[in-house]
C-alpha cells in the first residue's frame, strides 16, 4: 500500500516547523554567547590594555565592549519574543519566556558590578 501524499506533506511540513523552533534557540544561544564573550573582554580589557596603550583607549575599549554586551542580551530576546515573523506550530516545547526574560535580566544586572569593578580598581603607574 502507498502512503497518502497528503501525510507525507503534512510531515514534512511539521518536521520543518522543528528545524524552525531549533533554528531560532540556536540563535539565541549564539546572542547570548556573543554578550558572554563580550561581557568577559569588557572586564578584561582593563586588565590587559592599561598600562600598554593610553589609558583613555583602554577606558574606550572596555565601556564599548560593555555596552554592546548588554546590546548583544537585550537582542537576543527581542529576537527570540518577539520576532518579526511568527512562530509555525510544533510539536517541540519552546524555551518558557519567562526563563529568557530572567537569564537575560540576570546578565544585564551583571554588568554595572562590572562596571563598577572596572572603575574602583587600582590604576597601574605607567
Amino acid at each position: 500500500m502507498a502512503s497518502d501524499p497528503k501525510d507525507s506533506t503534512d510531515r514534512r511540513t511539521q518536521l520543518a516547523a522543528d528545524r524552525t523552533l531549533l533554528a531560532s534557540e540556536r540563535t539565541y544561544a549564539a546572542w547570548m554567547r556573543t554578550g558572554l564573550a563580550a561581557l568577559a573582554s569588557g572586564v578584561g580589557a582593563k586588565a590587559l590594555l592599561d598600562g600598554e596603550i593610553a589609558h583613555w583607549l583602554a577606558t574606550a575599549t572596555a565601556v564599548l565592549l560593555l555596552i554592546f554586551a548588554g546590546f548583544c542580551f537585550v537582542a537576543g530576546v527581542w529576537r527570540e519574543i518577539g520576532g518579526a515573523v511568527p512562530r509555525p506550530r510544533t510539536d517541540m516545547a519552546r524555551l518558557p519566556t519567562w526563563l529568557l526574560l530572567g537569564s537575560t535580566a540576570f546578565w544585564c544586572w551583571s554588568a554595572p558590578p562590572c562596571w563598577w569593578a572596572y572603575w574602583c580598581a587600582e590604576r597601574k603607574p605607567v
